[in-house]
């Protein structure tokens, strides 16, 4: 018997100490690097965008990827490729972390228009906002000294 699935995964990533490192001028090399790495290890990009203290993935997942390996892998090698190209004046780090949060496919099209508009977005809410919203919105138990290191400002 064939292995038939339909898994979405919204992942959520900070830039460390939510540093603004990630400039608008090669943001978009960044996303393209990020895609080619989701895409090399089998999974299907759907949409990624983000501000530039924080990145948001959405992907279709198969249900033998395993979701850490594959964050782990987008982190490390984005790092790397971040820093080569010396994109950024500053040593760049991701944090440490992400979240993860799923849906159901009736749900891609808001997900998918959600992320296309950072920008937007995030002229009216900070990301620490958004983040402990997600986590509140989908019952996600957490205790505020083991979130990302959050500089206030």
């Amino acid at each position: 018997m064939s292995t038939y699935s339909q898994i979405y995964i919204q992942i959520v990533f900070a830039v460390k100490n939510r540093q603004a490192q990630i400039a608008f001028s090669w943001e978009e090399e960044l996303y393209k690097y990020v895609t080619g790495i989701v895409q090399n290890k089998g999974q299907k990009m759907l949409a990624i965008n983000g501000m530039p203290d924080h990145i948001h993935i959405l992907i279709g997942m198969k249900p033998s990827c395993c979701l850490s390996d594959l964050v782990r892998e987008i982190k490390k090698s984005s790092n790397s490729f971040i820093n080569e190209k010396g994109f950024s004046k500053y040593k760049f780090e991701w944090q440490e972390g992400f979240g993860a949060f799923s849906y159901s496919h009736s749900s891609l099209e808001n997900v998918i228009g959600y992320i296309n508009n950072q920008k937007g977005h995030h002229a009216k809410r900070s990301f620490k906002e958004e983040y402990v919203e997600f986590l509140e919105k989908f019952n996600i138990e957490f205790k505020k000294e083991y979130l990302f290191e959050w500089i206030e400002q």
